[in-house]
């Protein structure tokens, strides 16, 4: 693990830490990359400011776990459950509730689906989806119906299992994200057409860490990180085959005379 900046910071930190540590909500963050003419690129979103959480951040396409996600009745392929369930070490219902949001929430955070008419194909245009991926939003469907509606498959296959994200237990509002990468499938594009971003672009890692240095971008302390990994690699393959054993990580916040740093134990 990268030791962190002293000046990368939380967002919403209070000045009183809560005597009692909220329970953090599952949620899972999808790492979505392609290939560029200079190396791996990844896909962004800054958050809206003012948001209640991460307001203003850069972050990866992700959100919190709906309960209708662990319905176990999705039509899916690639790994099941059970892997899963290995590999962040939770329940398989959890983590078929995981994987399902994961998928959701890219879709409807960037129009990326990763799903397909079958086992072996994945969706080239989803510009036809447009109104599904609104109702989503709305939560006037749930993606096990969405996906039935449309006769369409998740592909488990398409993701990679990266990390795990647990927020301080200094904070108010807290989230334990499973971290996911998975690549652009072709033909797709990713959009910023989301009310939680204000807008959405493709960067290079180690530009997008310029970015933070040079104050142009605010990144938490998950972001920092895997943007830092992801610059190590030349291409996508390289980091789909990277050998990766999840990593459960609960910074802290740490006072540090008039400012509050942030430290991995």
């Amino acid at each position: 693990m990268r030791e962190l900046p002293d000046d990368l910071t939380l967002p919403s930190s209070t000045a009183t830490f809560p005597e009692v540590p909220a329970r953090p909500r599952d949620a899972a963050t999808v790492v979505l990359v392609r290939d560029g003419a200079e190396g791996v690129e990844a896909f962004l979103l800054r958050r809206v400011s003012g948001m209640a959480f991460a307001g203003g951040m850069t972050v990866f396409p992700g959100g919190g776990v709906d309960r209708r996600d662990a319905d176990a009745t999705v039509a899916w392929t690639g790994p099941p459950p059970s892997w899963w369930a290995s590999r962040f070490s939770c329940s398989p219902e959890l983590a078929t509730a995981l994987v399902c949001a994961a998928v959701r929430e890219t879709f409807e955070e960037s129009g990326v689906l990763l799903a397909g008419p079958s086992a072996a194909t994945v969706v080239a245009d989803t510009s036809g989806y447009a109104d599904a991926r609104a109702a989503l939003v709305a939560r006037e469907v749930s993606f096990a119906e969405f996906l039935a509606a449309e006769g369409l498959v998740l592909r488990a296959d398409l993701l990679r299992p990266w990390t795990n994200w647990v927020t301080p237990e200094e904070e108010p509002r807290r989230y334990d994200t499973r971290f996911f990468v998975a690549v652009l499938p072709a033909g797709q594009r990713a959009d910023d057409a989301t009310s939680e971003a204000s807008d959405g672009v493709w960067q290079r890692p180690v530009d997008a860490l310029a970015d933070w240095e040079a104050g142009r971008r605010t990144l938490m302390p998950p972001t920092w990180v895997t943007l830092s990994e992801l610059a190590e690699f030349v291409g996508v393959a390289d980091v789909l085959a990277a050998p990766r054993e999840v990593e459960r990580i609960i910074p802290k916040l740490v006072r540090d005379g008039g400012r509050i740093r942030v430290v991995i134990p």
